[in-house]
């Protein structure tokens, strides 16, 4: 007498309504995931900015940077004529910058002196 061994149709479809369901739930929690690593790479990016602006303050006796000379002082950060840019998940992101101490008037050009650091572009 033969038997034969192997998985019933009942049995594969089970287990493929179960993958399903651990999928379903799986996928929104890693979006969710993703979306807050950015908002956090986005203020690390913010911090790293104005930890920069404020130690060339205190190492040039309270002289104003450049938004050149802060991007220089950066993790990666580039100089813009609006701030110092950096790349966050395939986005160009930029931490705005301002040559008056209400951040109000904005940076024009790399070469502006920058009195206030802002928040990264909406």
């Amino acid at each position: 007498m033969r038997t034969q061994k192997g998985f019933t149709l009942i049995e594969l479809v089970m287990v493929i309504v179960i993958l399903g369901i651990l999928a379903a739930v799986a996928v929104p929690k890693y979006m969710d995931m993703s979306t807050a690593a950015a908002s956090a790479a986005k203020k690390s990016m913010q911090a790293n900015v104005k930890t920069a602006w404020a130690s060339y303050i205190g190492a040039n006796a309270g002289a104003y940077p450049t938004v050149t000379q802060i991007a220089a002082n950066t993790d990666g950060g580039a100089a813009a004529a609006t701030g110092v840019q950096a790349t966050i998940n395939a986005i160009l992101e930029t931490v705005l910058t301002y040559t008056d101490t209400a951040c109000t008037a904005a940076t024009a050009a790399v070469g502006d002196t920058v009195k206030c650091v802002g928040n990264i572009n909406p």
